[in-house]
């Protein structure tokens, strides 16, 4: 059985939100561990075989899968009745990882760079800015309700992520905008969201 180190209100929640929309929970092992947070409390937990006590960090048997969209892909295929992925041979295989990858590549750099308030021509060269990376978005989404059409999958739950947790990164395009409410309104990650929330005021 897969394993899920998971630590609540971080990262690796989008992927407790994932196992729940796949309908697959009592499939996955879930061990909740300790992290490092920004403002200095939490810190490794010796339960976390992640070499660098990161999360999300998924395991099955001998073999190890670290990167949210790593564990995305894996866990969509290793369950691919659920629909939520795009298997090998699928027409939108390659838009799938393209937008999995597109979200390890460029988004999450691209918005950890903002909020640190990071500037260099370099660093927009290499991972582009926000007003580049919203425009891309937009103009897919401009045209259908999800990433890769007519219906929710992965992509959608992974790319809307950081702004579901962090509403003030919100971008002004009102096709993004629907996008990451429609994203937001769905009963699995409503239910993550607030039972999680619920322990922060524990």
């Amino acid at each position: 059985m897969p394993t899920l180190y998971h630590a609540p209100n971080s990262r690796s929640s989008s992927i407790i939100v994932l196992i729940q929309e796949m309908g697959i929970a009592d499939q996955i092992e879930v061990i909740e561990v300790t992290v490092a947070r920004q403002d200095g409390s939490g810190g490794p937990d010796p339960r976390n075989p992640h070499p660098e006590s990161k999360v999300p960090y998924l395991t099955e048997g001998t073999d190890h899968v670290r990167e949210r969209g790593a564990i995305v892909a894996y866990l969509t295929d290793r369950f691919p009745d659920s629909g939520l992925g795009r298997p090998v041979g699928h027409p939108q295989r390659g838009a799938f990882l393209s937008w999995l990858f597109y979200y390890q590549g460029v988004m999450e750099p691209v918005l950890v760079l903002d909020w640190a308030k990071i500037e260099h021509p370099a660093l927009h060269t290499t991972f582009r800015d926000l007003d580049t990376m919203f425009a891309r978005l937009s103009e897919v989404l401009e045209h259908q309700p999800y990433l890769l059409g007519e219906e929710y999958s992965a992509v959608d739950l992974l790319l809307s992520s950081p702004f579901q947790w962090l509403p003030d990164a919100m971008p002004v395009q009102p096709s993004v905008q629907a996008w990451v409410k429609r994203c937001g309104a769905r009963p699995a990650l409503k239910a993550v969201e607030g039972r999680e929330r619920a322990t922060l005021r524990q």
